[in-house]
């Protein structure tokens, strides 16, 4: 009797729990199908693009799509403009190194002209006569003429001299040295020995030329005049008169 007792528990425990076991199936499917539903529903309600609206869109990227190609062609015309400017940057680069060049070769040639005050390191040559010799027969041998004077100014020239005096007196482009008896003359005024000759320009560069084995120190020096050469730190040379 016991035993028939307990086996009848028994399948009614079990028919319990395959209920709960579908319930909680039930209870999921159920739950899976309101989400359904309401997600269904929610995709329902959501209104749907109109014709102007899609029109409207369609009119904004077409006009999106404008505006980047205008962009694109203002930045192509920028950067050729921006070429043309660095062009004509290096033209007036170019164009005020010319004019500073001009600037300066007028410089140059109005100190050439005399027509400018000049001040700079330089050189002084002195020539004067030689000694007096009475064995020599003729005074001309050993006294100064224009030639070795002409000498002593065209290799200063040569060797870069921006200005050169005689005695003081400034020489233009044209001027002129002429003896005259015991003196010379630089155009028109006397000048008697000794002549002190003023050069201005590289003194290490003047005072080199004239000293070259073999040049015109030497020359001269054969030709029994007295040669003296001092460097200078600063020689001043007033413009000529009337320049």
């Amino acid at each position: 009797m016991k035993q028939r007792e307990l086996k009848k528990l028994k399948k009614k425990m079990k028919v319990k729990g395959n209920h709960v076991i579908f319930s909680l199936v039930f209870l999921v499917l159920g739950y899976m199908m309101a989400f359904s539903y309401h997600l269904t529903q929610g995709e329902e309600e959501k209104p749907a693009l109109s014709g102007k609206q899609w029109e409207r869109d369609l009119e904004l990227r077409n006009q999106l799509v404008e505006l980047e190609e205008k962009n694109r062609a203002l930045q192509k015309e920028l950067n050729t403009k921006q070429e043309n400017v660095l062009d004509i940057e290096k033209e007036l680069s170019q164009e005020a190194q010319v004019y500073f060049n001009l600037a300066e070769d007028a410089e140059k040639y109005r100190m050439h002209l005399g027509k400018v005050k000049v001040k700079g390191t330089g050189v002084e040559v002195t020539l004067a006569d030689g000694d007096y010799d009475p064995d020599e027969d003729n005074i001309n041998n050993y006294i100064v003429h224009e030639h070795h004077v002409f000498k002593v100014i065209n290799e200063l020239y040569i060797s870069g001299a921006s200005a050169v005096a005689i005695n003081g007196q400034r020489l233009s482009h044209n001027s002129y040295i002429v003896c005259n008896g015991p003196v010379i003359e630089v155009d028109g005024y006397q000048h008697p020995a000794p002549f002190v000759i003023t050069a201005i320009g590289d003194a290490e560069v003047l005072s080199s030329a004239l000293n070259l084995t073999g040049g015109v120190k030497d020359t001269l020096v054969d030709e029994n005049i007295q040669f003296s050469l001092e460097k200078k730190g600063e020689i001043i040379m007033e413009p000529l008169l009337g320049s």
